[in-house]
């Protein structure tokens, strides 16, 4: 299996495709495997690379805190090892404030950076639902815990829908039986990387392009949190779906996996 040393961490990853590399990078609680619905897409022009974070699968999951700043770095160690100059970075939820710290931390190494419903800051809103993970991971067995993810990032129209209901309860039967469940100390880590990453003041100095996307009803990180780092960000484009969640790359995948596609290769 392939493994990389960065940043004092054996970090997993896996990759599908040639071409230009883009490395994608998963949310909290989340393995890299999640971006199989678009990796399958993207791999068909790009050498998609797919790591598992720091507190998750089959990367280290060290006790303590982690900071975005952190895990930027553990991204930064794994493109050197790989022999990457600069790539194209999408990140999702948590993977896009390591993202935006790969911008502002490791500017040469980014060519253009996707950035899906991130945020610059949390308010004290964000603030509590990520205490509450922590406390659910604690309390509610895996189904449970996954149901309640599953209640934070889909919308009304995603739960009526007969065939995609039956995917996310199917969902909670794969997680139930995940050989390498997150531990709480793993989640608590990430959690902290989220409710301390504040870059108000510095989104102004990001120079690569970037792609701010996101539902328009999200309740887990709000449209104003992807609003203020669309216009904090002096070279950005956005996009924001009507009746989509924080898991509108579920929801809309139809339009976002060639829209996020085509603009990648244009940037």
């Amino acid at each position: 299996m392939p493994y990389v040393e960065t940043n004092g961490i054996q970090m997993y990853y896996e990759e599908k495709g040639s071409g230009d590399p883009v490395i994608m990078i998963m949310g909290i609680t989340a393995r890299g495997e999640v971006w199989e619905a678009h990796r399958d897409d993207w791999s068909e022009h790009f050498r998609c690379i797919m790591p598992d974070n720091r507190g998750v699968g089959l990367t280290d999951k060290p006790t303590g805190d982690y900071s975005s700043e952190m895990m930027a770095d553990d991204y930064a160690g794994l493109m050197d090892e790989l022999g990457i100059e600069k790539a194209r970075i999408v990140g999702c939820s948590m993977g896009s404030i390591i993202a935006q710290q790969l911008c502002l931390r490791h500017p040469d190494k980014v060519q253009s950076a996707v950035l899906m419903c991130p945020w610059a800051v949390c308010d004290r809103y964000a603030k509590s639902v990520f205490e509450h993970m922590q406390v659910c991971k604690a309390h509610l067995d895996n189904k449970q815990f996954l149901e309640w993810i599953q209640l934070l990032i889909f919308t009304k129209p995603f739960w009526d829908n007969d065939e995609c209901f039956e995917s996310m309860v199917s969902g909670r039967d794969d997680f139930d039986g995940n050989p390498i469940p997150q531990p709480l100390h793993g989640l608590r880590g990430q959690a902290a990387a989220c409710v301390n990453h504040d870059v108000v003041d510095q989104l102004g100095s990001i120079k690569a392009p970037c792609l701010v996307i996101g539902g328009k009803d999200d309740i887990f990180t709000p449209l104003w949190m992807g609003e203020q780092v669309a216009a904090g960000i002096p070279n950005s484009d956005s996009h924001f779906y009507d009746g989509a969640g924080h898991a509108f790359h579920w929801e809309a995948m139809d339009d976002f996996n060639p829209r996020v596609r085509e603009w990648l290769q244009a940037h």
